[in-house]
């Protein structure tokens, strides 16, 4: 941990090395805070595991890349994530992972299912939007398997904004995901 002219904390992944490993804990660094959270509900570990269903069999079909759960992307020393779902084309995953398995650079989608309290909300919402938009990630999902709708975020410029807040009765797609179609139903 560094302590900054401020006062305030700044936490590394050579910090977060030092933690006790539980395996019921995830440690993230965004910005130089530190997040930890619990393992998740059952309702989010369902609709993670749909949504993942989803895209490994497109992904088979097609071969344009794979989706990975929980992957560690590590952008820098203060910037170290868990996201619950990421999609990664076959050429950029070449490019970014790391010889640990760990993605070093922005994957093209990433996927976050919602888990209750306002810190994790305002993690996904806030921090997490802010950092996957600095770092160029081209499309960001939040899930909430609670209301059963989905927020998808897309680059615009040098951002990610807002384009569709969907429901249960709605068909996702992308244009990440040539050809992938589906109700969103299936996800929950």
């Amino acid at each position: 941990m560094i302590q900054t002219a401020t006062g305030k904390v700044r936490w590394t992944s050579a910090d977060v090395e030092l933690l006790a490993a539980d395996e019921w804990k995830r440690y993230e660094i965004i910005d130089g805070e530190l997040f930890v959270t619990r393992a998740p509900h059952a309702g989010h570990q369902n609709s993670l595991g749909r949504i993942y269903a989803k895209l490994l069999s497109w992904s088979n079909e097609t071969a344009l890349g794979i989706p990975l759960i929980t992957p560690g992307v590590i952008f820098s020393d203060a910037d170290n994530v868990i996201p619950d779902l990421v999609w990664v084309s076959s050429e950029r995953l070449e490019e970014i992972m790391d010889d640990e398995g760990h993605l070093t650079d922005a994957p093209e989608l990433i996927i976050e299912v919602l888990s209750a309290g306002n810190t994790n909300e305002r993690r996904d919402r806030e921090a997490k939007l802010k950092l996957y938009s600095l770092k160029g990630v081209q499309e960001y999902w939040i899930v909430d398997w609670r209301l059963k709708q989905l927020e998808v975020y897309r680059r615009e410029g040098a951002q990610l904004l807002l384009m569709a807040t969907l429901l249960a009765s709605d068909q996702i797609d992308s244009p990440l995901l040539p050809g992938f179609c589906c109700r969103l139903a299936c996800f929950f």
